[in-house]
């Protein structure tokens, strides 16, 4: 289980005339994470009250945000300005870890004799920088990318 943020207190955050992000909870050490809206999700606690596979927001250069509504509110007894203690894990659905996916991809395509050809740094740079993407389709673009050069 790949966590984000494990048991942390973090400030609930109220601020006026922002929809649905007029209640939230700033994610630390999280600007650096490459995403679209809907293809980051996390699921885990703030205070007792579990969450299922919620989006984050990304803001360009900034944390990523996640919003309490009031159901959640009215559920952990808090509100803007109160601390609620988070644990987040990055929801894997839509993203794959395995080098054998890419490979079964590169065999797939025929190209699987020429990428094992290169050199181990040049192999393991590329199936980093696919299995990095942020979520599947991501992935997908990356693998073609990489068989095109390959052919």
């Amino acid at each position: 289980m790949e966590y984000l943020i494990k048991e942390e207190k973090l400030l609930l955050e109220y601020h006026p005339g922002k929809g649905a992000w007029t209640y939230h909870i700033k994610i630390p050490n999280t600007n650096h994470i490459k995403s679209r809206w809907g293809f980051f999700k996390v699921s885990g606690k703030i205070d007792h009250y579990r969450i299922e596979s919620k989006n984050l927001m990304s803001l360009k250069g900034q944390d990523k945000m996640l919003a309490i509504n009031e159901s959640i509110r009215k559920e952990i007894g808090k509100t803007g300005g109160d601390f609620v203690t988070v644990t987040l894990q990055i929801d894997s659905a839509k993203k794959n870890k395995n080098n054998s996916y890419v490979l079964d991809c590169f065999r797939d395509a025929g190209v699987l004799p020429k990428f094992e050809l290169l050199k181990e740094k040049e192999k393991t740079e590329i199936i980093k920088s696919i299995l990095d993407q942020p979520d599947e389709d991501q992935q997908v673009g990356k693998i073609l990318f990489h068989i095109k050069k390959l052919t």
